[in-house]
């Protein structure tokens, strides 16, 4: 007996999304934008792209929601592209479920079982191969943007990460940011302002730069690891303190995102995705 062919009509997002990622360029941009935010300049260089035709490209993008957009800090003539990757994962999620109800959930369910026996089976492997994750978030001030990161990042990841912040010029460590710490049930006893030479001769498997200016003046690193750029505004310019929570609050939650997300990327020692906590 023949399958029933799928009768529900697939959403126009669900159409847009297929059309959009069905472009060569289009789903370059995308993959480029993974890790991390990226001036349009950026892009049209990697891509070799024109300024009209990359346009274009990302004008499709951020009709369909999957792109953002924000001013740099560093300089106003730079804009930033980001990629929504919770609306990454709706629409990817959606339109699998338009093909085949089962493909998504079936997927979902296995890949945790998948995890769990490829770890039994290197459980008695060198420890050198299953070292913990280790990144370094910096901005500016070192108070209140790669402060989270780092909490947020150590509360995700457990005993398989390693998360250090530094500031280009240290501080201290803004008392809301404590607060939000505590609230997302991360530990703030460790958290104190630093300077980026600190940790200029230690190894990272990442550096992530959440401040434009920062990024503007990152220097090297040991071992050259992998760098990435979050575009995230200042809170400390605000003069009202209601504004100024509010928007640590959004970045707060948008790094929670972030984060998550970069805990599932393979890591870069052992090919595995790490474990999160809930």
């Amino acid at each position: 007996m023949a399958l029933r062919e799928p009768t529900s009509a697939l959403s126009r997002d669900v159409l847009q999304f297929f059309r959009a990622l069905a472009d060569e360029l289009r789903l370059a941009i995308v993959r480029l934008l993974v890790a991390g935010d990226l001036r349009s300049g950026e892009i049209g260089e990697r891509l070799r792209l024109p300024a009209n035709a990359l346009a274009y490209h990302l004008k499709r993008l951020r009709a369909l929601g999957l792109l953002s957009t924000r001013r740099s800090d560093a300089d106003a003539r730079d804009v930033y592209q980001h990629l929504n990757l919770d609306r990454l994962a709706m629409l990817y999620t959606e339109a699998g479920e338009s093909l085949h109800p089962g493909v998504i959930s079936l997927a979902s369910a296995g890949a945790p079982l998948r995890w769990q026996s490829q770890a039994s089976e290197k459980s008695e492997e060198n420890t050198a191969t299953s070292r913990p994750l280790r990144v370094l978030f910096l901005c500016t001030h070192n108070s209140v943007r790669s402060q989270l990161a780092e909490g947020i990042m150590r509360h995700l990841g457990g005993d398989r990460v390693e998360a250090y912040s530094a500031g280009s010029e240290p501080t201290e460590v803004h008392p809301e940011t404590i607060t939000i710490l505590r609230e997302l049930g991360a530990d703030p006893a460790r958290h104190t302002a630093k300077s980026l030479e600190r940790y200029r001769r230690e190894s990272f498997d990442y550096v992530i730069t959440v401040c434009d200016r920062v990024r503007e003046i990152c220097p090297t690193f040991a071992g050259d690891p992998a760098q990435a750029h979050w575009s995230f505004p200042d809170p400390l310019e605000l003069d009202d303190p209601d504004q100024l929570r509010r928007l640590m609050r959004t970045i707060a939650a948008e790094l929670q995102t972030r984060i998550r997300y970069l805990l599932l990327l393979p890591h870069p020692a052992t090919g595995e995705r790490l474990p999160m906590r809930s």
